[in-house]
Order: C-alpha cells, then structure tokens, then sequence
C-alpha cells in the first residue's frame, strides 16, 4: 500500500468503526460515521479506496460505491459487512466498473482474515471475495436461479403485499404481464405449488411462499424493505393526489 494513500472508513456502528480505525492503525484514516459524510470525503481524491459498511443511515455502501464509481471508476472498495445476502451480491454485479478491484469480506472473520483482504484489494490490486460469499455469487449468476431485475420488481411488490392488479399499474403492465413473471419468479425461487399438496388440497400459499424463499436466500431483508416501503407510500401519496 502507498504510504500516503489515505483510507477511508464507512461504518455506523461505534464498535465496528473503532476496531476497524484500531485494526488499519498506523495507515491514514478519514472516518465517516453514514454514507453521505464518505460521499463528501470521497469527492476530495482522485482515486478514493475506501472500506464501508453495507447497510448504513442515508445511503448504503452499494449506493456509495454506485456514485463513487460514475465519475472515479479506479475507485477501490473493500465492503466489511456482517451480510451476504444475495440482494446486495446482485447490485453490486451491476456495477463495479472494468477498470477497478474491489472486495467483500464479513464481519465474523478474524482479523487475519480481514488483513489478508485489505492487502489483495489495497496493495496487490487483487479482487478479493469472501469464501462463504462466493456460493451467492454463483447462484446469483446462474441462469436456473438468477432472478432478473424485472423478477425482483415483482418479488419486491410481493413482500410489501401488492395485488396484481397494484403490481401492474405501478410498472405499466398487463395483468398477464404480471402473472407471466410471477410464474417466472416461483420456478426460480422453487415456489411453485406442485410439489406442495395433500390429497388435492394445495397446503401453501405461494406468494407466500416465495416470500418466504426469498428472505432464506437473502434476496430481501428487512433494511431494505422498510426503504421500499417508503418508496410504495410515496407512490401509493401521488396516486391518491391524480385521482
């Protein structure tokens, strides 16, 4: 690692931005306590590397990397998260840009662990991929289980409890539209109602049901339905407001 490149951390916990501050002693450190204050911090260097937290107040460390990265593509980010959820290995696909490395190492590992992916991302120039996260990168990636983004607007619509007909004025579809990638959804998800009966009675929901897959494979969580939700209000406010 340079000498004089500074580090910035991205981290809202208290106990986690401290260990990390202790952990990276003596390399120079910028801290940011939320998303935006390492937004600021990254505008002042050309080639900001920074280690953030995923899921923080006011934007995200997928969001930060996102705006980062549209104006300073060589950009480095080692995202230290306690998550491997497939939502945030799906975002970030989309986004990390040809010309930079970066890495996702969680939280319960230990130090060593952690030291080793600074190193691969800050000083090698070396991606660097958590072993427990490179089984969601896989599946993410497959085109049997991969859910499209189309698919995840609708698995989305889904948890916050839409009806079809909801789903489809909110996206300007059809009715069948929306049923067609909803049964598309299911048969990824595994979902679907065939497996799921007793004596010709269906014993599942299946909306319910893939709701219920999609948490287990972290497609969804809670942190970031309650922003969806805020998202459906608003929507929910301006169509109230044309009636």
């Amino acid at each position: 690692m340079n000498a004089h490149q500074t580090l910035i951390v991205a981290e809202d916990n208290h106990r986690d931005r401290s260990f990390l501050i202790e952990s990276l002693t003596p390399r120079q450190i910028l801290v940011a306590e939320n998303g935006m204050e390492a937004l600021s911090l990254c505008a002042e260097l050309n080639e900001p590397w920074v280690i953030t937290d995923i899921q923080m107040p006011k934007i995200n460390g997928i969001e930060l990397a996102r705006r980062v990265w549209e104006s300073k593509p060589a950009a480095r980010f080692l995202f230290w998260s306690q998550y491997d959820d497939e939502m945030y290995v799906r975002a970030l696909a989309k986004i990390v840009p040809a010309e930079t490395v970066y890495g996702y190492v969680l939280k319960n590992n230990s130090l060593a662990v952690l030291e080793k992916a600074v190193k691969a991302v800050f000083e090698e120039c070396q991606c660097w991929i958590d072993p427990h996260v490179r089984p969601v990168q896989a599946r993410a990636h497959k085109h049997a289980t991969s859910i499209s983004d189309i698919e995840f607007e609708v698995l989305i619509d889904l948890a916050l409890g839409l009806t079809d007909n909801a789903i489809a004025e909110r996206h300007y579809l059809s009715r069948r539209g929306v049923q067609n990638r909803l049964q598309s959804l299911y048969m990824k998800l595994g979902a679907n109602a065939e497996g799921y009966t007793l004596c010709d009675s269906e014993l599942i929901n299946v909306r319910m049901r893939a709701v219920a897959l999609a948490l287990q494979r972290g497609l969804i969580n809670p942190f970031e339905l309650q922003k969806e939700e805020e998202k459906l209000t608003a929507w929910i406010k301006f169509q109230n407001s044309r009636a």
